[in-house]
């Protein structure tokens, strides 16, 4: 985390959000994904949130570097599923910035990562299966202020994400939108992922979207803040203008 508030300095952010997976490995009382078993080869990967020494490394962060601003922050994985579990976790701290996000889904039975998909069925059909789930997260839990790499299987496409389209999953993407836009919710854009087109974020606006945040997802600190510029370009194409101080969402 040091190491990640020393890039952010050095490429000129005004500020960093650490937003730490917060994932479950089974459900729990109230969860609805009590009675849905899990795949290992996913969950095998996942392990608990220590909160206490991740807001320790937080505050530590903070005190080395005072002319950066530090968010807190968790990214819930499937909180329409765990939502008891991780609703625990959430309302019992101050976090500055939650995020929701789809790794996972629900799969004859079991819940598989979303890569998993290909292969059972079409690329096509996976793509469409995900963003029938990921409509359900965003109906599903109002746990999370931000919403994630909302077409995450894309990184995974089969022979390569440069090949992915958008265009094709067009009316699936606008109904995801169009629910998160309802919700008075914020769209990431993703530069870990293949970087959303100018079309995709403008149709987050013309199904009422009025604020995205930058995401570098970056899990190692070389990759703080990486590729933010050419993200800019994208979101200013589509309409999208900076907030009201360099710490806002950028505003429609």
């Amino acid at each position: 985390m040091v190491r990640s508030c020393e890039q952010a300095v050095a490429i000129g952010l005004p500020a960093v959000a650490f937003t730490e997976h917060l994932e479950f490995t089974a459900g729990g009382a109230g969860d609805a994904i009590v009675d849905i078993a899990t795949d290992h080869r996913w969950w095998s990967r996942i392990k608990p949130l220590n909160v206490t020494g991740y807001m320790a490394s937080v505050e530590e962060c903070r005190q080395r570097f005072p002319g950066l601003r530090i968010l807190s922050g968790v990214e819930a994985g499937e909180p329409h599923l765990f939502g008891a579990s991780a609703g625990a976790i959430v309302r019992g701290h101050s976090f500055d910035r939650v995020l929701g996000s789809l790794h996972a889904v629900p799969y004859n039975g079991r819940l598989v990562s979303a890569d998993a998909l290909f292969g059972p069925m079409s690329s096509d059909d996976a793509m469409r299966y995900y963003f029938a789930e990921l409509v359900a997260l965003i109906e599903g839990s109002g746990l999370f202020e931000v919403l994630a790499h909302l077409d995450f299987p894309r990184r995974y496409w089969p022979r390569g994400p440069h090949l992915y389209r958008e265009e094709p999953f067009e009316e699936e993407y606008r109904a995801a939108l169009r629910a998160l836009a309802s919700s008075s919710r914020v769209l990431e854009i993703n530069t870990k992922s293949p970087l959303a087109s100018v079309d995709l974020v403008r149709w987050w606006r013309e199904e009422g979207g009025t604020a995205v945040s930058f995401g570098s997802d970056a899990h190692l600190p070389n990759r703080v803040g990486d590729r933010f510029k050419l993200a800019v370009d994208v979101v200013e194409a589509a309409g999208f203008r900076p907030g009201r101080d360099p710490y806002d969402f950028w505003r429609a």
